[in-house]
């Protein structure tokens, strides 16, 4: 377990802050103020986010804003799970799965043409209608995830991903490509409950020193479902000219799938819970205070639509990820263009690009957490994304598949593991804003900008070749790194993070009148609870510079 202790440079804050609150006699200095305050908040004083309150009118709630002490969480307590890393596991597990199923029908697209009768174009849909659902749904969603919370959006998630599992065993027969399709959009409803997951997560679940980490642990899953998408259909699924052979070796592919899914839904009505009993971190402590049941949704987009720089954001990483989409699903047809016969190979470059993407994640996430260099990361790999398309780009029709792999996992190192900095940047850039609803909107992006170049590249592919396609692509990959150096890194969470006792003093002589009658009832409740979870107590206010 990972405990934040308290410095000792906030320790000697807290006791400046005691002596400062004692000089004052309407001030109690006793430790509950802070760990379970009973305050009366001025009446010009705002107790919870609104649009439109000013961010230097934003103060710890009273007392019965506060959750009881029957309560899920307790505010005064700063302290990670145990169970952090089950709940990131089993998340990351049916991520993996549904991610998987998005890209089987693709990774051996001429094989599944052949089988159901159909256009290179319609086994397309099978991958493009994960994006197209995801844009109507994105907002209702979210909207469910900040109304019910994380539990029910995962049980949700899992049930939808196990049933369209099911229902594409009732797909094998050549006539029945419309039942496949019904599985794969209820796959795709699936996917609208998953996406937006990872950084919601990481923030309920993790230390401040950690949420990177678990960011790319929670998109590691859907990652190495596409890389396993990639690699096991063409292994499972042969290129013969039997169709009840075929039919066979599809149906195996199906009850495997379906059966992972089954037993990740039962996984995670064991493991998953909506939120840890305490708070992992000050950001996240303090966003529980912050929060109202009466916050305006709507209010809450339009906010976001007004920052500059998490709009920026929007647009360099629907950019990317659109063009990772667009490759995923087109990579099948542009290696058997050049290298027929090679469905595997064409299916293990397709491993190659995520695995390595995996790890470029992963050393992303550790690198953000020791370095908080958000803002020059993401630049740097969102340029050596694009340099590595343009290598690709050039190599693949050199005729030796062993340079593609090289090229392809090199540019997958980059533009794969771009993935989650964006969803950590834009938590950071939009905090105390909801983390469902930024991931959601980078997310919506991500699938329109991946249906637009999908359809556009198979086009010119089929009209022009596979170069003028990826050059396409390189276009507007350069255009997202320019914009990528226009964002601001306006680090709100790490702002709210390091907030001290000291900075807080101010705050509470102007805005907060603590009742002079309290008295010291919990002082050695406090001073135990202390001691023997070694946590550090949750910043009670926050300065306008902050929010």
């Amino acid at each position: 377990m990972v405990n934040e202790e308290p410095n000792q440079q906030e320790r000697d804050g807290t006791a400046s802050q005691t002596s400062a609150l004692g000089e004052n006699p309407s001030l109690s200095a006793h430790p509950s103020v802070s760990a379970r305050p009973s305050v009366s908040i001025h009446p010009s004083v705002s107790a919870h986010r609104s649009s439109s309150a000013h961010p230097s009118t934003l103060a710890q709630p009273s007392g019965s804003a506060h959750p009881s002490s029957s309560g899920p969480e307790d505010l005064g307590v700063i302290k990670v799970s145990k169970r952090r890393w089950a709940v990131v596991l089993v998340f990351s597990c049916y991520s993996m799965c549904n991610a998987f199923q998005w890209i089987q029908y693709s990774s051996i697209n001429n094989i599944f043409m052949n089988f159901y009768g159909v256009s290179a174009f319609a086994i397309d849909w099978l991958s493009m209608c994960y994006m197209l659902t995801y844009i109507p749904l994105l907002l209702p969603v979210a909207w469910l995830l900040e109304k019910f919370g994380l539990r029910t959006i995962a049980l949700t998630g899992s049930a939808l991903n196990c049933l369209g599992a099911w229902v594409k065993l009732g797909s094998l027969k050549p006539h029945l490509f419309p039942v496949t399709l019904l599985g794969q959009v209820i796959c795709s409803v699936a996917q609208v409950f998953i996406l937006g997951m990872p950084s919601r997560i990481a923030s309920v679940w993790f230390g401040a020193n950690e949420v990177s980490t678990a960011c790319s642990v929670a998109v590691f899953g859907n990652q190495l479902g596409i890389a396993i998408g990639f690699l096991v259909p063409p292994v499972l699924v042969p290129n013969i000219k039997d169709q009840d052979k075929l039919a066979y070796h599809i149906s195996i592919m199906f009850y495997i799938i379906a059966g992972v899914a089954t037993l990740l839904f039962i996984l995670v009505i064991i493991v998953f819970k909506e939120k840890p009993k305490h708070p992992p971190s000050r950001a996240q402590s303090l966003s529980y205070a912050l929060a109202s049941p009466d916050a305006s949704y709507l209010s809450s987009i339009v906010r976001l639509f007004k920052n500059l720089n998490f709009v920026l954001l929007i647009i360099t990483y629907g950019l990317n990820a659109g063009a990772f989409y667009a490759l995923s699903t087109l990579l099948n047809r542009m290696v058997i263009l050049h290298y027929p016969g090679e469905e595997v190979n064409a299916g293990r470059i397709g491993l190659t690009i995520v695995i390595s993407g995996m790890l470029g994640a992963m050393i992303s996430g550790i690198w953000l957490d020791r370095t908080k260099t958000y803002k020059e990361t993401t630049l740097v790999v969102y340029i050596m994304a694009l340099v590595g398309m343009v290598v690709y780009t050039l190599t693949l029709n050199l005729g030796h598949l062993w340079v593609v792999f090289i090229t392809a996992g090199a540019m997958g190192f980059f533009m794969t593991g771009y993935l989650p900095l964006g969803f950590e940047f834009a938590v950071e850039l939009t905090y105390p804003e909801s983390e469902g609803i930024s991931s959601g909107l980078l997310n919506m992006s991500a699938q329109v900008f991946g249906i637009i170049f999908t359809i556009s590249q198979g086009q010119i592919i089929d009209n022009y070749g596979t170069r003028p396609g990826n050059i396409f692509l390189c276009v507007f990959l350069t255009l997202g790194a320019v914009l990528t150096a226009f964002i601001r890194a306006d680090l709100r969470r790490q702002k709210a993070n390091k907030e001290t006792p000291e900075n807080v003093v101010p705050v509470f002589h102007s805005q907060i009148l603590v009742h002079e009658d309290q008295k010291p009832a919990e002082e050695e409740e406090e001073e135990e609870e202390e001691e023997e979870s070694k946590t550090s107590k949750a910043p009670t206010s926050v300065l306008e510079e902050h929010l």
